[in-house]
């Protein structure tokens, strides 16, 4: 299967993907330094060019012909932090994704965003152009502790197949879905040389200091140091010296969000803290990309419940709280 990767950024969605066994063909992203970094990491092109020239967009993509167009249009209005403004601009990218979709009609596409964009009628508007052209769509929220990645994130992805039924893989996921979260120190054992770090609350009222005997916190596109004068948060180890406390380094991060270690990033922190706090961890791409493919290969599995696509788009939680089902 040919994939485009749309909004690409540094590539995790093009690694996770390509670990799976699609193929990606080429990406596409308007911010220059990201596509420098995804260029010096994959074989195929990733172009600069702004996605709200759909027209041009489309002429790339039909160059390839791609089974499955995939990628995450920018998710800050959506965001939990910050303004939650919808009118700022960048929301209306996912409209520009679901319209070039539409128009050139993969046998399968793949929107990944934040949580938060459920709570949006942007969400409701895609969902109804989608249906319009035939697209059975997946609507689910994973929790990236449960798929293979060290890190509490939650990530909201819509998956379209041309001409399928509704919530066709809803139970491939969740029966692949591990049994518990992975930890830190699950994915790499001692090898940051630490067993607790600093990662930087939104406001005073929450911890800082996490261990690696847990998953760390969404990595985010921010990372400060240990604030001189800190004072200690109820929930954070009480025998810890602050002495022995630091944040993670960049690339340590970067681990987090499951790229390895091979990969290249060039650039100053700035950019880089802002390309890895935006990037879909790797393999929470694989995870997604090998259920698609499992269910190309086997079908579904039975007793999978089909939701109706205009109901409310509140998450019925399943028993286990690792997946949500939102259709």
């Amino acid at each position: 299967m040919k994939c485009v990767d749309l909004f690409s950024g540094c590539g995790g969605l093009s690694l996770g993907f390509e670990k799976a066994g699609i193929d990606v063909v080429a990406a596409i992203d308007h911010w220059d330094k990201s596509v420098d970094i995804y260029n010096k990491n994959f074989s195929h092109a990733c172009y600069l060019h702004d996605l709200t020239d759909e027209e041009g967009a489309i002429a790339i993509i039909k160059k390839y012909r791609p089974d499955m167009i995939a990628g995450g249009p920018p998710c800050q209005d959506f965001s939990s932090a910050g303004k939650r403004d919808e009118s700022l601009g960048r929301a209306d990218l996912t409209y520009h994704f679901a319209n070039i979709v539409c128009a050139y009609k993969p046998k399968w596409f793949v929107m990944e965003n934040v949580e938060r964009i459920k709570k949006s009628h942007i969400l409701m508007d895609v969902i109804k152009q989608y249906a319009k052209q035939g697209y059975g769509l997946t609507a689910v929220i994973l929790s990236a502790e449960y798929c293979n990645v060290p890190q509490a994130r939650k990530r909201f992805f819509l998956i379209g197949g041309l001409g399928k039924d509704n919530n066709i893989l809803n139970s491939i996921f969740e029966k692949n879905l591990n049994k518990s979260p992975m930890t830190i120190r699950d994915y790499l054992g001692n090898s940051l040389g630490l067993d607790y770090y600093y990662r930087h609350p939104r406001n005073y009222s929450r911890r800082g200091i996490f261990s690696i005997d847990e998953p760390s916190p969404t990595v985010r596109g921010v990372n400060r140091p240990l604030p001189p004068g800190y004072k200690k948060h109820p929930g954070d180890p009480s025998h810890v010296p602050l002495t022995d406390i630091r944040p993670l380094s960049t690339i340590e991060r970067s681990y987090l969000q499951t790229f390895p270690k091979t990969f290249k990033f060039e650039g100053t922190k700035t950019s880089l803290e802002q390309m890895i706090g935006n990037a879909v961890p790797v393999n929470l791409a694989e995870f997604v990309a090998k259920g698609i493919l499992e269910y190309c290969s086997h079908g579904e599995i039975e007793n999978t419940k089909q939701h109706s696509l205009f109901s409310s788009i509140d998450a019925l939680i399943m028993p286990h709280k690792r997946l949500q089902r939102t259709l």
